[in-house]
């Protein structure tokens, strides 16, 4: 195999600003031409591991390092930023952070044009490059006139133009819809055969990575390594879920039918996966066993959209006649892909955007009528990235500040801030300053912020995105007792998982339509509207199917309900 191009040895770091070491002691060699995927819960340390393979630490993230770490047989922290460039390309979770040029083709052209190429060499280069990420046709094109994954094919371009030894891919998935997140995985595949580099990973999605094969996964937890070793090795344990981290939902479905999972029969991706008949038979009879599911009684519409029709300036049709009604207290996914028209209906709801056509009604009441500020004592929205809505140092004054703008004695301020802050968990955390926060922390706040107004209805723009299973499930667990309370709740989501397990209705949006409202089960076994909508197949469905289920819709819905239940009283 020869020798390692990255080389961790008795390695530990600790920022200049923290107390405690970050990294303790980690040993992890990765040889060239692997496919390595590093995942833990958030704060285990991956980012920063990510940030000493690539030289932001300790080049731009000072701190005090012991043992040794190698890239390209090189010691890391004697060499500079520049050199390790060369060797170890980086792909950041959010592509819009790495652009630099003007057009798609002077920002992969950028390595080269620092390094003074010459033009005659650097155009066809360029446009080879283009051509092996499928972005070949935008070469002229502003980076913000790109769809999130076209951008993401960009920083690929940007960095294999530099004929590196390792590419280095932080969170690859997060902000991609399911369809587009399967080409990334495939891309990443493609490019691992075509340049026979070492590929890193670092991804909470383990699932979706495992569409393609990698060759390892480094499970991290508090800063050391807890497994390195084959994908069928660890899937065959319990550590993922005991430290935090999603299994491939076919494999909770086998464990709650009882069938054993071992490295022989090859759990890594549902397609590799060996099960005997008598295997099959458990999980069809599993998968058939009656459950008592109590549905909670319906509480009369809140909001109904009719007709609704909306044009933005540049002639964009981006809602064309969309009706739609929504349940007081209901939990609601709204899914599609980027540019469905998802968040374009959630803008005209909040008053953001008139639209050109059609009705809004809020608990019969035409919305025509309503101010944005009156239609914000109603509805409350929380933009995905919770950095842009927080605008004070301290939670107090955060949650505050929605009611201090609107007059309320600073006596039954307190009172309503401290009430919001214990239905969210943060209570304990009240005079903390927000910047001590973990991002699921932060979500809380601006979700606490929201509530102290009394809103009859939440969006949620993407609640879970970037999180690891268990913010996740607390971020979600938290959504469903607001709901118990009469909240509703509705989700512009981009998570299979989350539509499945937590909301019994979705609506899809494409091309400006909706074009189903039906359960999410019903849904996420449609291969017609999957295709058509850029969603993504769930594992359970081709165990279903596998396993030679009569409905496997209901098998997927089974499996929703005794799931619930099993973690409910788990």
């Amino acid at each position: 195999m020869g020798s390692p191009i990255i080389q961790f040895e008795n390695f530990s770091f600790q920022y200049k600003s923290q107390a405690e070491p970050t990294l303790h002691n980690i040993n992890l060699s990765i040889y060239p031409g692997e496919k390595v995927l590093i995942a833990g819960p958030s704060g285990c340390g991956k980012s920063t591991l990510a940030s000493c393979i690539n030289g932001l630490i300790p080049f731009a993230y000072p701190g005090e390092q012991t043992g040794s770490l190698k890239i390209n047989n090189e010691e890391a922290k004697d060499t500079s930023i520049f050199q390790l460039s060369k060797t170890v390309g980086t792909v950041l979770q959010d592509p819009d952070g790495q652009f630099i040029g003007l057009t798609v083709a002077e920002d992969i052209a950028f390595v080269l044009e620092n390094a003074c190429t010459p033009q005659k060499e650097m155009l066809p280069r360029v446009k080879a490059v283009s051509e092996k990420v499928g972005i070949s046709h935008h070469l002229e094109h502003a980076p913000d006139e790109l769809s999130g994954g076209q951008k993401q094919r960009v920083s690929m371009a940007g960095v294999m133009i530099n004929d590196v030894q390792v590419f280095l891919f932080d969170e690859p998935l997060a902000n991609l819809d399911p369809a587009t997140g399967k080409q990334a995985v495939e891309l990443i595949d493609q490019i691992h055969q075509d340049t026979q580099a070492a590929i890193v990973i670092i991804e909470h999605r383990l699932e979706d990575v495992l569409w393609r094969n990698v060759d390892r996964i480094v499970l991290m937890r508090d800063g050391k390594i807890l497994s390195d070793s084959t994908p069928d090795d660890l899937l065959s344990t319990g550590l993922l879920l005991e430290n935090g981290i999603r299994e491939p939902l076919y494999l909770t479905a086998m464990r709650y039918a009882n069938v054993p999972i071992t490295p022989e029969t090859l759990p890594q991706s549902i397609r590799s996966i060996k099960l005997t008949e008598a295997d099959k038979e458990k999980i069809r009879t599993w998968g058939t066993q009656p459950l008592s599911v109590q549905e909670p009684p319906k509480e009369g519409v809140l909001l109904t959209a009719e007709n609704i029709d909306f044009t933005y300036e540049n002639g964009f049709h981006a809602l064309k006649n969309v009706s739609l009604t929504i349940e007081k207290g209901e939990l609601l996914a709204i899914a599609g892909t980027n540019g469905a028209g998802k968040s374009t209906f959630s803008k005209v709801i909040c008053g953001f955007e008139k639209p050109q056509k059609g009705t809004l009604r809020f608990k019969g009441q035409d919305m025509a009528t309503l101010s944005i500020k009156e239609r914000a004592d109603r509805i409350g929205y929380v933009m995905q990235n919770p950095n842009q809505m927080i605008s004070k140092s301290f939670i107090l004054d955060e949650v505050a500040l929605g009611l201090r703008l609107r007059g309320v004695p600073e006596n039954e301020v307190q009172t309503r801030v401290e009430e919001a802050l214990k239905i969210c968990g943060l209570y304990p955390f009240r005079k903390w300053p927000i910047s001590a926060l973990s991002f699921g922390q932060k979500k809380r706040v601006t979700i606490a912020a929201i509530l102290v107004l009394n809103p009859e209805m939440l969006i949620l723009d993407e609640p879970t995105a970037g999180q690891d299973f268990r913010h996740y499930t607390e971020i979600m667990e938290f959504l469903r007792e607001l709901s118990a309370m009469d909240i509703t709740v509705v989700m512009i989501t981009h998570d299979m998982h989350l539509m499945l397990e937590y909301a019994k209705r979705a609506v899809v949006f494409s091309q400006g339509q909706i074009i189903a409202d039906d359960t999410s089960a019903n849904i996420l076994t449609n291969p017609a509207i999957i295709q058509r909508a850029s969603l993504k197949e769930t594992s359970l469905y081709d165990l279903a199917l596998m396993c030679r289920a009569e409905a496997p819709n209901q098998f997927v819905q089974h499996f929703i309900d005794f799931d619930r239940e099993a973690r409910k009283h788990g």
